[in-house]
């Protein structure tokens, strides 16, 4: 096949995996002068819209073999995209290749195939893009004279800037293409990089591949981290979940801080892991209270309760809509930084807005949803799975004499998911669906149980008869002996300690109810 010369005009390369909209940003290309190029699923696309477009085989003389495997690494494909102004002239007159100016390319969909359940490895390597890369690669580094689009998400602001250059692109607006486009070859080549490093060709899979790859995209400059001295700024995951702090819509305040992102997501993650109504009230990471109750504004009343005076500057949520007479209660009750609902009353806003300065988010309901968590040590990162287990009541063992009562296993159920959000060593006190006190972040859990007793009693709350929940095993009875002293009714923990037989005892000797769960919660 004798290859043809490209159009005398500015000269547009199409070949997308993703034809979204693309039928319409080349004809207003056409509209706007470009001669079109094209490969095969692409150009017959473009050309059964009537639009004129010639085909990349007829235009490099090669016709595309292997199955389509071949078809674009071809010298007057990238010598097009390569060839600088001033410098490669001659060299592109000699060899005809013409200036290609706008090269339209997204990649095979390796991340959606593989993501579908029972994707065979062979599908896997047959959606691994080889051309498609090369060409984003090619243009992206010759953005001076070649401008790259790889999303169909920037086809109006592209359409837009050709307008207003009179078909060409500023250098700015090309940098940033190229910009985008290195940054989708690297995400693509480490979806592939995860993939293939998790699996071996006997057919096992790893939850943690050879090499960890992760690309996640910056929403925002902080003003500064933990504290004013540190640089700070605000990254999501690539495909960030349904439900999470990432996908919040603020309806107003300041903009968010480094540490009223980290306390906003704690209380998020309370909250929502609860059926009933529920709000929590966080400070530092750690539950100042939590409750439920058949209303958001009685749930907040008695999660306030519990540590009014931590309350002040704290991050409230609620896994329900916000009215606006709790709205209106809050704001007259208290300063805080951050209020976070699924949804808001229209109503409940406008109280809101007589103080601007709170920050109000929205997050799309939903339950928690698994992913990796890590923490960067020196110069190495841990890495694991989220701490999701759910605690099934049969699942869990009554070692004591005595058994707990219904009610006492609601709240001791309660109690134990809202240990799973304290920092360790955590004890949690929780009597009708409400926490009374709560000890967080101890080097001993003893202590630990002595500071939730002495929060209760500073709110005035009363302790006896509540239950205990500890986010790990007691290594001594002194901790149940506190509990006992409080009139403690019941206590849910993993147990697995060596004294075990020791701190059963202790809880017999009070006349309390012991839970085994089998399961721990630390939370560093």
């Amino acid at each position: 096949m004798n290859k043809t010369s490209a159009p005398g005009k500015a000269l547009a390369l199409i070949s997308v995996s993703d034809k979204t909209g693309i039928i319409e940003f080349a004809g207003k290309l056409v509209e706007m002068g470009f001669g079109l190029m094209s490969t095969g699923g692409t150009a017959k696309a473009l050309a059964d819209a009537g639009l004129p477009v010639t085909e990349v085989s007829d235009y490099t003389g090669s016709p595309e073999i292997m199955g389509g495997r071949v078809k674009t690494l071809h010298p007057r494909i990238h010598g097009g995209l390569l060839g600088r102004d001033g410098v490669d002239d001659t060299v592109m007159a000699q060899q005809d290749i013409p200036r290609i100016n706008l090269a339209v390319i997204n990649l095979y969909p390796f991340e959606s195939v593989t993501s579908k359940p029972g994707c065979s490895f062979e599908d896997a390597i047959e959606n691994i893009d080889i051309g498609g890369p090369a060409m984003v690669r090619s243009a992206a580094k010759n953005f001076e004279a070649v401008a790259v689009v790889t999303s169909p998400e920037q086809y109006a602001g592209v359409l837009e800037k050709l307008r207003a250059g009179n078909g060409t692109l500023d250098r700015k607006t090309r940098f940033e293409l190229s910009v985008a486009a290195f940054n989708r070859v690297a995400q693509y080549d480490d979806a592939i990089s995860s993939y293939l490093s998790s699996r071996t060709l006997d057919g096992e899979t790893s939850a943690f591949s050879d090499q960890l790859n992760t690309c996640f995209i910056k929403m925002a400059d902080l003003r500064y981290g933990e504290n004013p001295h540190q640089q700070a700024a605000w990254y999501r995951d690539l495909y960030p979940s349904g439900g999470s702090l990432a996908s919040a819509k603020q309806y107003q305040g300041k903009e968010l801080s480094f540490n009223n992102i980290a306390d906003a997501d704690a209380a998020w993650e309370c909250v929502r892991q609860f059926d009933d109504t529920a709000c929590a009230i966080i400070k530092h990471a750690n539950p100042c209270g939590v409750a439920i109750a058949d209303s958001p504004g009685a749930a907040y009343d008695l999660a306030f309760a519990t540590d009014a005076t931590s309350a002040f500057g704290g991050i409230i949520a609620f896994n329900r809509q916000l009215d606006p007479a709790t709205a209106a209660t809050i704001i007259d009750r208290q300063f805080l930084e951050v209020l976070i609902a699924p949804a808001f009353d229209e109503e409940a806003l406008a109280v809101l807005a007589a103080k601007k300065n709170i920050r109000v988010l929205q997050i799309p309901g939903g339950k928690p949803t698994p992913q990796r968590e890590s923490k960067r040590v020196g110069s190495g990162l841990l890495v694991q799975t989220s701490d999701l287990n759910p605690l099934d009541r049969d699942a869990c063992r009554v070692v004591t004499k005595r058994e707990p009562d219904e009610q006492q296993w609601l709240d001791l159920l309660f109690a134990w998911k809202v240990a799973r959000m304290v920092k360790s060593n955590a004890i949690v006190y929780v009597d009708g669906g409400r926490t009374v006190g709560i000890g967080a972040g101890q080097m001993s859990r003893v202590d630990s149980a002595r500071i939730g007793r002495w929060k209760a009693e500073d709110a005035g709350l009363p302790i006896k008869g509540s239950v205990m929940a500890s986010d790990a095993f007691f290594p001594f009875r002194d901790g149940i002996d506190t509990a006992g002293e409080a009139g403690i009714s019941a206590v849910i923990q993993p147990g697995g300690s060596m004294r075990d037989e020791e701190v059963i005892a202790a809880a017999d000797e009070h006349g309390m109810a012991m839970v085994f769960t089998g399961i721990r919660h630390f939370r560093h």
